[in-house]
């Protein structure tokens, strides 16, 4: 058995070299790039990890062996100075250029020549907000929803870094970063390790859970650092660079590695300069903040959202690493849909542990050329989703498995089916234990009931014991049928029970998405909401009844006609009746100057959320649309518009500006 174990070690061992040495032949040699340079480091990090497992396998041509180069209801409340912004992100040189266009178009000749830059590394730690009165540090909070944090003041004062008092007499408001360097992160894995305890993913954490801590004598012990990056109240300053000249003479301590930059094409040259050094820092970061150094320039630019105009997060490429498929199941969705994911060996990608990633559907799989058993490049899509990028053939044993979708839903056994218009299979038994407790968490999510504190995990566990069967049975549920579960206390039983009482009222838009009818989103229950205006008008309604609504076709009229056509759905909603279910029909549609306009928002707009937005137009009569035809009124356009803005241009729709749309709605 050990001699088999060898073998297959040699094996993969002189597989990873032949095809590492591949890659550095082709990144070297050849000067291109087939594969990340994540993706690379994870390869050669499974071959130094099988070499010390095996070093009598160990040889000197190998790779390893070159030399080469919410806020927390623990703490008080803390309201900030102004609103913490986050940062909208670029990853690449073209991401760069197409800011610096849009940022562009909203200014003067004149202010475009005089925009420079100011570049800092964006610390892989947590913000915090320094408050000083008369040169001493009265306030410390962290960045909590960004308008309200929390009050760490007594955490804040055992890092080194961060002065108590400072050589400026009058009250000053500045931001920072607090983080742990790379050789702490080590020590304290090494000593979590020492004590058998869990070891932390990545040094922000550590950062972040240093500052909350309730015993400040806990924080001091981790020996947490702080940049400082800006002076938010307190002094006038004509440039960024100025602030940060300040901060340095008030005796905070700042990054010396950031860098003035007067133009696009010397950020760019020193954000590759940045990327060279990263290893070497003894701290982590994730990329370059870049902003516009001329203070006026970039209150003029103003906010879009959440995020300054006039300054953004260049991040480095999106993280990557290898792994093995372990194998390929089925999740089946409520709607029937079934989805192909990856079981994954445990894999960590910036600091989360990854161990499923979908497959999409057999089209993909085809195209991929995914086989269980295969070693694939795995990233994070956006730095969120897990994504296979792509497959390493040349790592194949042989013993790796085609994987062949079934033609039977695993859960019910009944024969899939698959239209000509969709790549994906579907169950089409509405009575498949799988599609039921799927539509079960839609059913209780955020945009549909809302009930807080029953997740999976409980609707599970309900299902299981037999308490309920659908979701109608949850409004009969008692506090004694919860309490007897295994770890559920009398407390928390009160408290789901409580909750669920609550949520019996539920307006008619959001009733209708709690059905998870197919092909029906939560835009397009509003519209039914206002035009039927009662459940029973919807439910009595024939297909024809349907063409009046502006932004409903077809296929959406004949799901929702479908839907109320079965007999066990009819059944549903009176059991949910009988529950004591109460639905608030919307006030009748208003009829003001926007009546029978309807309208098609792109991009994103800088003075007003989209929502509002939306519920100006509604509240003027009138429409709301996500696509845009024939039945266009307006498009509205506001920052990087999407594709919607041709096909208005190619319809002869017509399209407004924000500008043009806040008179409207005025």
């Amino acid at each position: 058995m050990q001699n088999n174990k060898n073998l297959g070690a040699k094996d993969r061992i002189d597989k990873l070299k032949k095809v590492i040495n591949h890659h550095r032949y082709v990144y070297h040699v050849l000067d291109r790039q087939e594969i990340s340079d994540a993706a690379l480091d994870s390869l050669k990090k499974e071959l130094f990890d099988l070499e010390q497992e095996f070093p009598q396998f160990i040889t000197p041509d190998s790779p390893t062996q070159r030399i080469g180069g919410k806020p927390l209801p623990e703490f008080k409340k803390v309201t900030h100075a102004e609103r913490m912004l986050s940062l909208n992100d670029a990853f690449s040189k073209e991401d760069m250029q197409s800011w610096q266009e849009r940022i562009f178009k909203l200014l003067t000749p004149q202010e475009k020549s005089g925009v420079n830059f100011y570049c800092e590394l964006k610390i892989d730690g947590l913000a915090i907000e320094l408050k000083y009165e008369n040169g001493v540090l009265q306030e410390g909070s962290t960045r909590g929803d960004g308008t309200v944090g929390e009050d760490i003041t007594n955490n804040i004062k055992t890092v080194e870094a961060i002065p108590l008092s400072i050589e400026y007499k009058k009250n000053l408001v500045v931001r920072g970063e607090v983080f742990i360097s790379k050789k702490e992160f080590e020590a304290i894995n090494k000593l979590q390790s020492k004590n058998n305890l869990p070891l932390y993913a990545n040094p922000r954490n550590i950062a972040a859970g240093s500052v909350r801590q309730l015993d400040p004598k806990i924080t001091a012990v981790r020996k947490l650092d702080s940049f400082a990056y800006d002076i938010i109240l307190g002094i006038e300053n004509h440039t960024h660079q100025e602030r940060h000249e300040l901060l340095k003479k008030f005796g905070f301590k700042t990054n010396a590695s950031n860098q003035y930059c007067k133009s696009l094409e010397e950020v760019l040259r020193f954000y590759e300069r940045v990327k060279n050094i990263r290893n070497k820092l003894t701290y982590e970061i994730d990329g370059i903040v870049v902003i516009i150094n001329n203070n006026a320039i970039f209150e003029k630019l103003g906010v879009v959202g959440k995020a300054p105009r006039g300054a953004i997060a260049f991040k480095f490429a999106q993280s990557q690493a290898i792994t093995v498929i372990e194998d390929i199941k089925i999740q089946v969705g409520r709607t029937g849909a079934m989805t192909p994911v990856a079981v994954l060996k445990s894999v960590q990608i910036s600091g989360i542990t990854i161990t499923r990633a979908t497959l999409h559907n057999e089209d993909e799989i085809r195209r991929l050329g995914v086989k269980i058993g295969d070693t694939v490049i795995v990233g994070r899509a956006g730095d969120v989703i897990p994504d296979i990028i792509k497959v390493l053939p040349q790592l194949r044993t042989g013993k790796e498995k085609e994987f062949i979708m079934p033609r039977a839903c695993p859960s019910c056994k009944t024969k899939l089916q698959k239209s000509d218009t969709e790549a994906l299979w579907r169950c089409p038994n509405p009575r498949c234990f799988a599609r039921q407790r799927r539509s079960f968490y839609h059913f209780v999510s955020r945009a549909s009931f809302n009930i807080e504190g029953l997740g999976p995990k409980i609707i599970d566990r309900l299902l299981s014991e037999g308490l309920v069967q659908d979701p109608s049975d949850l409004f009969s549920l008692k506090e004694g049928d919860i309490k007897q579960l295994e770890r559920f206390g009398e407390k928390s039983a009160e408290n789901l029970i409580k909750s669920i009482e609550e949520k019996k009222e539920i307006s008619l838009a959001r009733f209708m998405y709690s059905l998870g009818i197919r092909n029906i989103g939560a835009e397009t229950t509003i519209d039914l909401a206002r035009h039927f205006r009662s459940l029973e008008n919807i439910k009595n309604a024939k297909l024809q009844d349907f063409d009046e609504i502006v932004n409903i076709g077809p296929i959406v009229a004949k799901s929702v006609h479908e839907w109320f056509s079965q007999k066990d759905n009819l059944k549903f909603l009176d059991k949910l009746k009988k529950a004591g279910i109460k639905i608030k029909n919307p006030p009748k549609k208003a009829k003001g100057k926007l009546s029978g306009k309807t309208f098609v928002f792109t991009g994103t707009l800088g003075s007003i959320e989209r929502e509002l937005a939306k519920e100006k137009v509604r509240e003027l009569g009138g429409n709301i649309s996500e696509s845009v035809s024939f039945k266009t009124s307006f498009v509205v356009v506001g920052l990087e518009p999407g594709s919607k803005v041709s096909k208005a241009k190619k319809l002869g729709v017509k399209i407004l500006d924000e500008k043009e749309f806040l008179k409207i709605i005025k």
